[in-house]
């Protein structure tokens, strides 16, 4: 009945769902000497891990104060600023053609609305042109 419980949680180690108290189950049976023949495989496993677990170092590590590099953050910074004063410079292009581009087309419509008035009386002055002309020759004529 140990053997078949050792197996499902071999099987559930595998898989990552063993609890912390399956797992010294299992470390103490591995540890033991009466370990099954077809389970030997499994034993240096959790005699490495015993053995890791309890591995140490003296060494120390000296931990480098991290430099900030300004040579890159400043070329970055220059970067960045370069493309939005281009993209301000465009967006304000664009929005100075169209106002442009609008008053040309409001001029064009006032100076057609003044030529359409302007040919109106032009036809009236024909009128007083040939009256004008009329008056002359029977003045003319008179005299």
């Amino acid at each position: 009945m140990e053997l078949n419980n050792i197996e499902k949680l071999i099987e559930k180690y595998l898989e990552a769902e063993t609890s912390i108290s399956e797992e010294k189950e299992l470390r103490n049976y591995f540890s033991s000497t009466n370990v099954a023949p077809h389970l030997e495989q499994y034993k240096y496993m959790f005699q490495y891990f015993t053995i890791a677990k309890n591995e140490t170092s003296s060494k120390s590590v000296p931990l480098k104060p991290r430099k900030i590099n300004f040579k890159w953050l400043t070329v970055a910074a220059s970067l960045i600023l370069a493309i939005g004063f281009y993209t301000f410079n465009e967006v304000k292009n664009n929005n100075q053609e169209e106002e442009a581009l609008q008053a040309y087309f409001q001029t064009k419509e006032a100076l057609q609305l003044l030529s359409s008035n302007f040919n109106t009386g032009t036809e009236k002055m024909l009128y007083l042109n040939k009256f004008d002309n009329t008056k002359n020759q029977i003045f003319k004529t008179n005299h």
